[in-house]
């Protein structure tokens, strides 16, 4: 049956890109997403960023995706997602010319079956070293991209499936069904690369001639777009924008394409070698490769203009109350890649360490200025500051778990743990700045008093503490050498040699005969402070195993 061996067929195309896609992005996809999250500002280089990426994961929606969600967790900017959106569309024709140049010259399925068999056997023999197993597996889905399409070329013909597909004609009717038929099915796929080749297919064996083909293929741009608007609902104001302008980056240049239609296609011939007696299978290639890069050459120079439409159009988020935390887990829709997760988790937890950071400086302020005007400038502000970070410590743990619920590797598993466990120090550690200041504050409206030698001494104590601190903020999202981890030692290590010489002098006033309240409170000011200590040693020991 026709119908039946084609749906095998589609189903083996489009499952192998997806292993093929899937296998490059888990053996090199994180140090691929890293470059995409801390991309520069020079829009040629992130030009180059997106085509280059997007050309290794054969998957311009993966990248758009990655890039939304990078713009929504603050990773990158709107103005730096434009050039590397614009490299994507680039870098996805690279697909087309594959099928082109590799799948009609000779018999696909002669090497398919034999790549698929080589693949398979490299991810059992290496199934324990996961970047070449994943390697592999990338390897069985290029045999079984090939198997795909060498089942449509032999479904795709006149004789198997003519009465159904064939659709000839160069008037405006035909050429706007086949760009209709060009955006359906491919939003409808998730893939304009899947697509290409199924239009290849089709046009190499008959069933479509060149005009027609040309319209599906620039139909396929348009609905290539599904992906960034899906994973753009829930997210924030510039991730929306990032996506509108991959939307209107693809919407600009096929009107622009329909409209000298002819002369477009005139272009494309000129440029193709043997022009008019060329493979078409190239030449549909070709199109897609001038139609992006053509666009790209016209609209990157409008790079700031696009931003400001687009936030013409996208207004800015309604102001949010600055004590109210929010997190949202956003299922990617078309690719779902935990690192993409990851980076967007260790963005949250680095503002969860400035947090912190923030509420501890309160202490030394206390300690220096022990006055009424400190309780009413700091006091609410604290409390507000700490339901804060319970909410980020209750959200970012929410998020984690999400993430081990997805496909993951042994790795994965272990960082997800690993930033579970700094999320609850650092929690700790806001309970600890939180309870210090809670204490200065009661010595305040108690009017306790304290020698100015003894406040004095807690300021060495605090420094000590606040160096700690800093290293955390510095490394907070990095794998600490062993030499790093000695000197969080040490730290702690002098941390509580002061903290017991602070105590040793507070007993001795107590049996001086100092008051015994101020001393108490005193004493548990230094324990306090010396906890967040220990929240910063055991966070230095989670990051050793990331």
């Amino acid at each position: 049956m026709p119908i039946l061996e084609l749906t095998g067929s589609l189903g083996f195309l489009l499952y192998g890109m997806k292993l093929m896609s899937d296998g490059v992005q888990k053996s090199a996809g994180e140090k691929l997403q890293r470059a995409l999250s801390v991309i520069t500002g020079n829009r040629f280089v992130a030009l180059l960023t997106g085509l280059v990426v997007t050309m290794i994961v054969q998957s311009s929606g993966a990248t758009t995706v990655m890039v939304v969600t990078f713009v929504n967790a603050g990773l990158m900017t709107l103005a730096q997602s434009v050039g590397v959106i614009f490299g994507a569309n680039i870098g996805t024709t690279i697909t087309a010319w594959i099928v082109a140049i590799f799948g009609f010259n000779f018999k696909i399925s002669a090497f398919a079956i034999p790549v698929f068999g080589i693949g398979y056997f490299i991810t059992i023999i290496l199934k324990k070293k996961g970047a070449y197993k994943n390697l592999g597996e990338a390897i069985m889905g290029f045999g079984m991209l090939f198997l795909g399409l060498s089942g449509l070329s032999d479904v795709f013909t006149p004789e198997q499936l003519g009465w159904l597909f064939k659709i000839q004609g160069s008037g405006f009717l035909a050429i706007c069904l086949g760009f209709i038929i060009g955006i359906l099915i491919t939003a409808l796929l998730h893939s304009s690369s899947a697509f290409s080749a199924i239009v290849i297919t089709m046009a190499y064996n008959g069933l479509v001639n060149w005009e027609l083909a040309a319209a599906m293929t620039l139909g396929s741009n348009i609905g290539s777009t599904i992906d960034a608007i899906l994973s753009a609902i829930s997210a924030n104001a510039d991730a929306r924008r990032s996506a509108l302008i991959h939307v209107m980056f693809n919407v600009f240049g096929t009107i622009l394409a329909l409209v000298f239609f002819r002369p477009f296609l005139n272009l494309v011939v000129l440029l193709t070698p043997g022009h008019a007696n060329s493979n078409i299978a190239i030449r549909i290639s070709m199109l897609h490769t001038v139609f992006k890069t053509l666009s790209t050459v016209i609209l990157l120079p409008l790079q700031n203009p696009l931003v400001l439409l687009s936030q013409k159009i996208i207004k800015d988020d309604k102001e949010k109350q600055n004590n109210v935390y929010r997190l949202a887990f956003v299922q990617l829709p078309a690719k779902d890649s935990v690192t993409t997760h990851i980076i967007q988790v260790e963005a949250a937890i680095a503002d969860m360490t400035d947090v912190v950071t923030d509420m501890f400086d309160k202490i030394q302020i206390g300690i220096t200025k022990r006055n009424p005007e400190y309780i009413e400038k700091y006091k609410e502000v604290m409390v507000n500051a700490e339901d804060y970070v319970d909410q980020m410590h209750e959200q970012i743990t929410h998020y984690l778990i999400k993430c081990q619920s997805l496909q993951i590797t042994e790795k994965q598993l272990t960082h997800i743990s690993s930033m579970i466990q700094i999320v609850d120090e650092l929690e700790n550690m806001s309970d600890s700045c939180f309870g210090t200041i809670m204490l200065i504050c009661r010595s305040i409206e108690k009017k306790m008093s304290f020698k100015t030698e003894d406040m004095e001494r807690l300021l060495p104590y605090i420094e000590l503490v606040r160096q700690f601190l800093q290293f955390i903020r510095i490394n907070i999202n990095k794998q600490i050498t062993s030499e790093k981890l000695e000197l969080a030692r040490e730290l702690e290590d002098g941390i509580d040699a002061f903290r017991k010489d602070l105590k040793k002098v507070a007993r001795k006033r107590l049996e001086g005969g100092a008051d015994v309240k101020a001393e108490l409170l005193y004493i548990d000011i230094v324990r306090a402070i010396e906890h967040i200590g220990d929240n910063c040693f055991s966070i230095s020991e989670s990051l050793t195993s990331k």
